[in-house]
Parts: structure tokens; C-alpha cells; sequence
């Protein structure tokens, strides 16, 4: 039973090794005698970009045109764009902005804060830089989505939110004469 125990403790003692948990190292913003300056840190080098997050200021990747926020969408507006557009919407943000845009998405229905209307007259008149960034950076209660969606599907976004709200303020004559017809048949 004896020799048992001192295998086991010697084994034990062997196996608990700490090189990595020991090893000596500086934590972030530290004091070191190493440097000449006397931190552990050292300076990041001058024009250093992060591989993931390429420094682009224009209009495409800021929404902003001239210091203001851009008046187009700066992407050919299609069937392919709108679609997509529609599918990231109904993703990011009809739960809580609701399919159609209204605020009544299912964070609303059960009794969150009621988030923007998107079919209002300010959201309609803002420009599409102004909800390009809002989708990137947040605003109020909405977190920012830079993250989980790329620059080019926040676009589609913005190009379906105009076709939403196009389409909840249509009226019969916005439609061509030869569709109109077809309209009325179908009520």
C-alpha cells in the first residue's frame, strides 16, 4: 500500500508540470527593464494596418460623400441586390423591425422596446448613408451589425429598405397604365 502511494505521488508530482503557466511574461502596458522606455508594450509602427480591418475611407465602405452622408447608393441597384437585400433584411432585422419594416417584429411582441418604424417620414427622407451607417454602427437600442454583415449586404439592405418603403406608400397611378389593369383585375 505504501509503495502505491509514493508511485502515485511521484507520478503526480511529475505530471504537474507549470512551464507555461510560470513562464515568465509581461501583460499588456507593463513596466519592463528590458526597453530603453521602460514599457513592455511597444509602439505600433507607423501606417500599420490590421490584416482584418483594411483602413478605406470612401464612400462604398463609410456611407459618407463630401464629409456628409452619401445621397446614392453607391451600387448598381438590381433583381440580384434587391433580393439579397431582402433576405439579409428579413435576417438582421425584421425580428426586430418586423417584415415589414413597422417595428412590430417579435422583439416588440414580447414587450422589448418598439424600435424604429422604417416606413416614417424622417427614416424615408434620411439618406441611404445615413441608414448604411446606422446598420454599421448602431444607434439608441440597435447595436451595430458592422461585424456579421459585409459592407456590400448592409448596401442591399438599404436598397431593399427603399423598395419596402416604395412599396408601402405606392399609389395605383405610381403603376404603368398597362399594369394598372392587371391590378385592378386581380383586387
Amino acid at each position: 500500500m505504501k509503495i502505491s502511494a509514493t508511485l502515485g505521488l511521484a507520478i503526480a508530482l511529475v505530471a504537474c508540470r507549470q512551464d507555461m503557466h510560470d513562464q515568465p511574461k509581461y501583460k499588456p502596458l507593463a513596466e519592463s527593464n528590458f526597453f530603453a522606455d521602460g514599457r513592455a508594450s511597444r509602439p505600433i509602427p507607423e501606417n500599420t494596418v490590421a490584416r482584418d480591418e483594411p483602413i478605406v475611407n470612401d464612400t462604398y465602405h463609410t456611407g459618407n460623400a463630401n464629409g456628409d452622408f452619401t445621397a446614392r447608393i453607391p451600387v448598381t441597384v438590381d433583381m440580384a441586390l434587391l433580393r439579397r437585400g431582402e433576405e439579409r433584411f428579413d435576417i438582421f432585422c425584421s425580428p426586430c423591425h418586423g417584415r415589414l419594416g413597422d417595428g412590430n417584429g417579435m422583439v416588440a411582441q414580447r414587450g422589448f422596446r418598439i424600435p424604429q418604424n422604417l416606413n416614417s417620414d424622417r427614416i424615408r427622407q434620411a439618406p441611404p448613408g445615413y441608414i448604411f451607417q446606422v446598420i454599421s454602427n448602431g444607434y439608441g437600442g440597435m447595436p451595430d451589425h458592422a461585424d456579421q454583415i459585409p459592407v456590400r449586404d448592409r448596401w442591399a439592405i438599404v436598397a431593399y429598405l427603399r423598395a419596402l418603403e416604395l412599396s408601402r406608400s405606392a399609389r395605383i397611378s405610381d403603376v404603368p397604365l398597362e399594369a394598372q389593369s392587371q391590378l385592378e383585375a386581380q383586387r
